[in-house]
């Protein structure tokens, strides 16, 4: 009897420490979501990220993730593809040809339009939400521009940033911080326009550091020359957004090519602590993290040790002049200079994550997100 008293009090003692201990169980939709996505940030360079970062395979945060999946970044006819089209169909739920950002596979490039892609961003606009784009290669440039803006070549920088001050959706994208500043510029003038005078009259200036957006500012536009600093980006957005009762949509983009492995990998080493600590601060009860690639690219880990650093024999590599479009072949790892086509991983936390499970086309992410959202698209 006695051991059954004590036993009895410290189950009364534990409980509450027991339930503080279980995780929170997210709410049936989401009122925010939060797309990380590793531009060619594959499979094979996770599995190298984590060795360069860690020493051991399998340690990085979003490797331990509950929900995963793998994703399919086939484009409308090709095996391969590339930022505009991998970014369209996550964002738009429709396959589309290489180069064309966020219109339909009736588009031909750089000489007719399509079909017009509705965006979750667009969505989220309509239905009163804050959104944000953050990356560190040009705002303009494949991946972000997908989310807000429209056109049938990528390579249309000028006029997809223009798109910003013009939205077809609420009042548009409400904060873009990124890099390109010196090019987005140039194009715009290449258009006969001028972007700070276009931008003045929306009442939008665009800043070229982050230090000079003031703290009153809730909608900010940066264009800077160097955005290395995603962590502060992503940060200053979600501050912003984070504001909006309804919710908000945020999509944070950092380059994980790896023509340089050493820095491709330390950026996704760098990225996956930002998200850990974005997972941290965002409560998963109600936002829906996504974390995936818009394609894998031609890295592979071909040998090695415990205890030998992955990138063992890099420097040297660099030193000895090799041209820039030469495979780099070190005793651990080769690297070459293509996009590739097999799967790329998906995971996902918080409202709705359940759905990415399996092997599946990535136009489902853009489902996930909605069905999150408890929205259905537009016929």
């Amino acid at each position: 009897m006695h051991l059954h008293r004590i036993a009895f009090t410290l189950a009364v003692c534990l409980a509450p420490a027991l339930l503080s201990a279980q995780p929170l169980k997210p709410n049936k939709r989401a009122k925010n979501v939060i797309v990380f996505l590793a531009d060619a940030g594959g499979i094979p360079t996770l599995n190298a990220a984590s060795l360069v970062g860690y020493g051991e395979p399998q340690k990085l945060f979003v490797q331990s993730w509950p929900h995963i999946g793998l994703s399919d970044t086939s484009p409308a006819v090709s095996y391969v593809t590339d930022s505009a089209a991998g970014m369209t169909a996550i964002v738009t739920g429709q396959k589309t040809h290489n180069g064309i950002i966020s219109m339909g596979p009736d588009t031909v490039r750089g000489k007719s339009e399509g079909a017009m892609l509705k965006t979750v961003l667009e969505y989220a606009e309509e239905q009163g939400l804050s959104t944000g784009v953050v990356s560190n290669v040009s705002i303009a440039d494949a991946t972000p521009a997908a989310c807000f803006g429209h056109a049938n070549d990528r390579a249309k920088q000028g006029d997809l940033y223009l798109q910003i001050f013009s939205p077809r959706f609420g009042d548009g994208v409400d904060v873009v911080l990124g890099a390109g500043r010196k090019r987005i510029y140039e194009d715009v003038q290449k258009l006969g326009k001028n972007l700070d005078t276009i931008a003045a009259g929306q009442k939008r200036p665009i800043y070229a550091a982050l230090a000079d957006i003031p703290a009153t500012n809730a909608r900010p536009l940066a264009l800077l020359d160097n955005a290395s600093d995603v962590p502060a980006m992503t940060f200053a957005a979600l501050d912003r957004l984070s504001k909006n009762r309804k919710g908000y949509f945020l999509m944070v983009e950092w380059d994980a090519h790896t023509d340089n492995p050493e820095r491709g990998l330390n950026n996704v080493v760098n990225f996956d602590k930002l998200i850990r600590e974005v997972a941290a601060k965002v409560d998963l009860r109600d936002t829906l993290l996504i974390f995936t690639a818009d394609h894998s690219f031609e890295l592979r880990t071909v040998g090695g040790r415990r205890g030998d650093p992955l990138l063992k024999g890099f420097a040297e590599w660099q030193k000895a002049g090799h041209d820039s479009k030469e495979t780099v072949s070190l005793p651990a790892l080769r690297v070459g200079h293509s996009h590739t086509g097999e799967e790329v991983l998906a995971a996902a936390m918080g409202p709705g994550a359940d759905k990415v499970k399996g092997f599946f086309p990535n136009t489902h992410l853009f489902e996930v997100i909605m069905s999150a959202y408890g929205w259905k698209p537009s016929k």
